[in-house]
């Protein structure tokens, strides 16, 4: 089955007509998107956008073979006119079937948002799965035969793809790629680095693929390090990186401290961002989690389970420091770099950046930080993926 995606943005394409933001200033040239329409084996069109007829004549298309047109969301704005030659686009009812004269066979998938999915089988019966802006799919039944090919708002609807792996519909060899692109994310590098962090893709206006060619499908670090000041955004960024993911194990490390009242307020913003499919832990036990097989780890932080661990072996004691704290706290350490380096499981993990800030006026302070720069240090040469985040914008320092 061949697929043509003639507009790969946003309802209102990339950029946004009259808007002066960062993003839309930057997609410019291939970066540049119309709105998504696919075209299948030059037979099926789903979506009608406008200019569907040029945008298909300039990825060396025609429309003139279309017997069918579907539409996936409801149009704001005036009525688009429909090509001459081209049938009238129409829409599936939720849980009905269409089959083409050509062999593709349609059916529309229930959604969680207004829209309709489709999910199409080709003649030879390669699949794909084609989902609207801002919806995730209604009632999934588990297990589901998984797709060849996903097309989705990976970016505004990442939670579709958690649903979707959660029954099997997505698989390691899925090729997902993301449409319905908006000024969400900067394009160009910054939205690649996002994307493959949720094993997805962007291509190009224009472009025709193969479905089930799986080259191309991008590779999820399994072990990620996300380093950053206060405030950075580096526990908005390690949440981004699982929250396409299903049943993910969130570790927090800084307990529920009683009777503080700012801190109760920084754990239920946390509380807030996740996922409702996610499930909490507060412990600072690590170790048994890493060499355990389950779900994927968000551990946040690395700084708190170091803070717990030197009061554990009096770091801050000077005398006891020089007796035996200091090789207690290195025999934790190693234990926790070791059971990382063989843990199977995905695992994204939060630390504080804090040696580049003022030099402690105090020996334990110094002590602290030194011992967490000895840590993170340990920690990121474990990892195949560690990125440092400053102002919100994360820096690649591996993978």
């Amino acid at each position: 089955m061949e697929l043509t995606l003639l507009g790969t943005g946003a309802p209102t394409g990339l950029p946004r007509p009259d808007c002066p933001c960062a993003a839309c200033a930057a997609a410019l040239g291939p970066d540049a998107r119309a709105a998504t329409a696919l075209l299948l084996d030059g037979a099926l069109l789903l979506d009608l956008t406008p200019g569907a007829a040029f945008a298909a004549a300039r990825a060396g298309r025609s429309l003139t073979g279309v017997r069918q047109v579907l539409l996936s969301h409801p149009h704001n704005g005036p009525a688009v006119e429909v090509p001459a030659g081209l049938p009238q686009p129409g829409r599936v009812p939720d849980g009905r079937e269409l089959t083409l004269l050509t062999g593709h066979r349609v059916r529309a998938v229930a959604m969680d948002a207004p829209g309709t999915g489709y999910a199409v089988t080709g003649p030879e019966g390669q699949r794909l799965l084609y989902l609207p802006p801002g919806g995730a799919p209604a009632g999934l039944a588990e297990p589901a035969e998984s797709y060849d090919m996903v097309l989705a708002d990976v970016v505004g609807r990442p939670d579709a793809l958690a649903k979707l792996r959660a029954v099997g519909a997505i698989s390691p060899t899925t090729d997902v790629l993301a449409v319905h692109l908006d000024h969400d994310v900067p394009p160009g590098p910054e939205l690649t680095r996002r994307l493959a962090a949720a094993g997805a893709r962007a291509v190009p206006d224009g472009v025709t693929l193969a479905v089930g060619a799986y080259e191309d499908v991008p590779d999820v670090p399994r072990r990620t390090l996300v380093l950053g000041g206060a405030r950075s955004g580096k526990s908005v960024e390690a949440e981004r990186r699982l929250e396409a993911f299903p049943d993910v194990l969130y570790v927090a490390t800084g307990g529920s401290r009683n009777g503080d009242t700012e801190w109760s307020s920084r754990v239920a913003a946390h509380r807030e961002r996740r996922p409702g499919s996610w499930q909490t832990v507060e412990t600072c036990d690590l170790v048994p989690l890493l060499k355990e097989e389950g779900p994927p780890l968000l551990v946040d932080c690395l700084s708190l389970w170091l803070t717990d661990a030197m009061d554990s072996v009096g770091a801050w004691d000077d005398a006891v420091w020089a007796e035996r704290g200091e090789k207690a706290l290195r025999e934790r350490v190693r234990e926790l770099t070791e059971a990382m380096r063989v843990t199977r499981r995905t695992v994204v993990a939060v630390s504080n950046e804090v040696g580049s800030g003022i030099v402690p006026s105090t020996a334990s302070g110094r002590r602290y930080r030194d011992e967490l720069g000895r840590l993170n240090a340990g920690f990121a040469a474990e990892c195949e993926h560690v990125l440092l985040v400053v102002a919100g914008q994360a820096v690649v320092l591996r993978g």
